[in-house]
């Protein structure tokens, strides 16, 4: 993970990359499974979206830091869903939309976030970003849903431990964009199949 003084320790912030937060730190609290998307991996992300996501519609379906969903926000998204199961990491997102006086573009809600995105009205978001415990064996499901809700020219930022290819993902109605490889990490830029 990428960190201020690039050490393998797990960071204790991430900061927003672009936008009007730019700069704003992160707090990282040390809960078992969270990995932060390093920044390089985020800035890269946006470079592939365009900076300028005015309008966008988004979901950061296992928000841990939130740092995703909050980059989209800075970036100019219209709507920004942060979806977090645990209770603390919730109670931080909260606070942290709440410093930013952000509650008019991000909401935070806890729960499981393949439930809610399984229930969202079909292609209703821009952007699904997708970056479940690695652990978890989550892939299938996180994609099936994220198939259905992103819009026919949207995109599905999925980050794994190993590389998906377009035949891994046509199951799913999908195909690879972009791929980054970051140490232990894999990017993907995915999109919905013509």
């Amino acid at each position: 993970m990428a960190t201020r003084t690039a050490s393998r320790a797990a960071p204790h912030e991430v900061r927003i990359i672009g936008g009007q937060w730019k700069r704003t730190r992160l707090a990282v609290l040390d809960r078992p499974g969270l990995r932060p998307t390093p920044d390089r991996v985020r800035e890269t992300l946006f470079n592939w979206l365009g900076q300028d996501l005015s309008g966008w519609r988004c979901v950061d379906v296992f928000a841990g830091t939130g740092a995703l969903g909050l980059e989209a926000a800075s970036r100019g998204a219209a709507e920004v869903l942060l979806v977090e199961q645990d209770p603390q990491l919730v109670e931080r997102l909260r606070a942290t939309v709440s410093r930013l006086d952000a509650q008019a573009v991000v909401a935070v809600q806890r729960g499981n976030g393949l439930n809610l995105l399984a229930g969202l009205a079909p292609a209703s978001r821009d952007l699904v970003f997708l970056d479940p415990p690695f652990d978890a064996d989550l892939w299938a499901k996180a994609l099936r849903a994220a198939a259905a809700a992103v819009q026919p020219e949207g995109r599905i930022y999925l980050e794994a431990p190993s590389a998906w290819d377009d035949a891994a993902l046509a199951p799913y109605g999908l195909v690879l964009q972009r791929h980054l490889k970051a140490g232990a990490v894999h990017a993907h830029l995915l999109g919905r199949a013509a």
